[in-house]
């Protein structure tokens, strides 16, 4: 799509941007569409549409603030229009972490360290005022797997088995998330903006954060270091575990807590990427699937994860799982 939407230049023009250039920004997976706006100054900022009723810029401008006001690198807010959509912020430029990596490998270590201390100080701040992060909204989430997987494999399964299995796998953990931490939720390498080497201990920005709840600490961790579209090797993920517990402190039920929201979430991501596929025509996120898989099947043989392990077993077929997750038709 290369139209402008309507009101973009009126927007602008109020902002103090009238007359900038316009470079609409690739999007895939939301009704949200960016741009990067340059003034003949050559100063450069981003602009985002929201609009409603299918997106609401309400919680990102909530969530951006309370970040920066705790010292967080959210981009800061340079005009806004809610009520339309619009919203106008500092520009971090192009190096998210995902693409810097691909062109310099020797430097995952130091970004990922990096990533890691910024959710060490996250949650060293007292929870942000947003939503639990609660059983319902995880047994809605691992459902989209029953509701959008399973029948694109052609499997008809236990789903009351699977909804009580979660519940009792996820039920120890619950005590253990209050008073909680803000968990951003989608934290991973191409939501993490590079503003600078990280080798050299250059800060890095957070993105795409507007649907933060409150929860548990393992979360976000997972999010990061079980990429859905980046491969992270073993090694580097218990090093970068060890590192969190380093600074942040973890106690004896940590690892446990967070094999249960990597299988949560993994099994949420299944789901999702296949309603990208199968309602919004979006194929190139099956190609994800079998690394979101892998790491499920290893969060899985976690002993806290044995309800769940079980409905697997006896629901989804072995050479499914082995080939992982199967052809989604």
């Amino acid at each position: 799509m290369t139209e402008l939407p309507a009101g973009l230049h009126e927007f602008l023009s109020k902002a103090g941007w009238e007359g900038a250039e316009i470079d609409p920004i690739p999007g895939d997976a939301s009704f949200r569409r960016y741009f990067r706006v340059r003034r003949p100054s050559g100063e450069r900022a981003m602009l985002m549409h929201a609009p409603p009723p299918h997106e609401d810029p309400a919680p990102f401008l909530l969530v951006a603030q309370w970040l920066s006001n705790h010292g967080l690198r959210a981009p800061e807010i340079l005009a806004q229009n809610p009520r339309e959509g619009w919203v106008l912020t500092e520009d971090f430029g192009n190096d998210r972490m995902r693409d810097w990596l691909d062109e310099n490998p020797d430097g995952e270590e130091s970004a990922y360290a990096g990533a890691i201390d910024a959710l060490v100080e996250l949650h060293r701040q007292e929870p942000g005022p947003f939503s639990p992060y609660d059983m319902p909204t995880y047994l809605r989430e691992t459902s989209l797997l029953t509701e959008w997987y399973a029948p694109a494999v052609g499997l008809d399964v236990d789903v009351s088995g699977y909804d009580a299995a979660w519940s009792e796998a996820l039920e120890p953990m619950l005590a253990r998330q209050k008073p909680g931490v803000t968990v951003l939720r989608d934290y991973h390498a191409e939501n993490i903006m590079l503003l600078g080497d990280p080798r050299m201990g250059a800060p890095q920005g957070l993105i795409d954060f507007q649907d933060a709840l409150v929860g548990h600490p393992a979360y976000d961790l997972v999010s990061l270091l079980q990429d859905a579209r980046r491969d992270v090797s073993e090694d580097l993920e218990r090093a970068m575990l060890s590192r969190y517990a380093g600074r942040a402190g973890a106690n004896e039920h940590f690892e446990a807590d967070y094999a249960r929201l990597g299988a949560q979430r993994n099994a949420k991501i299944v789901g999702i990427f296949t309603r990208l596929y199968k309602r919004d025509g979006k194929p190139r996120y099956l190609d994800m699937i079998p690394r979101v898989w892998a790491a499920m099947e290893r969060d899985l043989a976690h002993p806290a994860l044995g309800p769940v392990a079980d409905w697997f077993a006896r629901n989804i077929p072995d050479d499914l799982r082995k080939s992982g997750g199967g052809t989604i038709k």
